[in-house]
């Protein structure tokens, strides 16, 4: 995965019923809403624990160190931008402290109205917040679940280690091209 150069992919607009959504306590963070990025139209949709950082101090847009590893991955294995859109557990980057299990079962709500409005073909949870939230299994783990294909919520799902988790150990690098590898041919078929 070298040679690459990370792109800004296309942020999708909050729904406006949600913009000012309070229920979680996340708006008192500061930080924006975030309801996703790449193509809304995707086929396959990617599920994180929450936002990274978007812009840098002097408020210029960024691709942060998650989407650029993200971004790598799916081009090594042939995806195309168009392939992919980026959604959350957590609409709003934390920025402190917060009651963890309450806030993710609050916004599940909003992940599970995104995923009934746009039936991705096929569902890829990164990461064990993401997994264990979307599986609603605390217990789930990255580790024993990767490498098959899993039926949650109704919808075809992968799992695979995050993207930060591989930028903090280089070792996990090709553990997670194997991931996105998996992606790809279930895709594919």
């Amino acid at each position: 995965m070298t040679n690459f150069c990370p792109v800004l992919w296309p942020e999708e607009p909050t729904p406006e019923h949600f913009k000012n959504c309070s229920e979680c306590g996340l708006n008192e963070h500061g930080s924006r809403m975030i309801w996703g990025e790449g193509n809304p139209e995707a086929p396959i949709m990617v599920v994180l624990d929450n936002p990274g950082a978007r812009e840098d101090r002097e408020g210029n847009p960024i691709v942060c160190g998650t989407r650029q590893t993200l971004q790598e991955a799916v081009n090594h294995v042939g995806l195309i931008k168009e392939d992919v859109y980026v959604t959350y557990i957590l609409k709003r980057k934390p920025v402190r402290a917060y009651d963890k299990e309450r806030t993710r079962q609050i916004c599940m709500i909003h992940l599970k109205e995104q995923l009934q409005f746009k039936q991705p073909a096929l569902i890829v949870c990164l990461g064990n917040i993401a997994v264990q939230s979307f599986f609603q299994n605390p217990e789930a783990d990255v580790k024993a679940l990767r490498g098959k294909m899993y039926r949650v919520q109704g919808f075809q799902t992968a799992v695979g280690y995050h993207p930060l988790a591989v930028r903090r150990r280089p070792n996990m690098r090709k553990l997670f091209v194997e991931d996105w590898m998996f992606v790809a041919k279930q895709y594919q078929n």
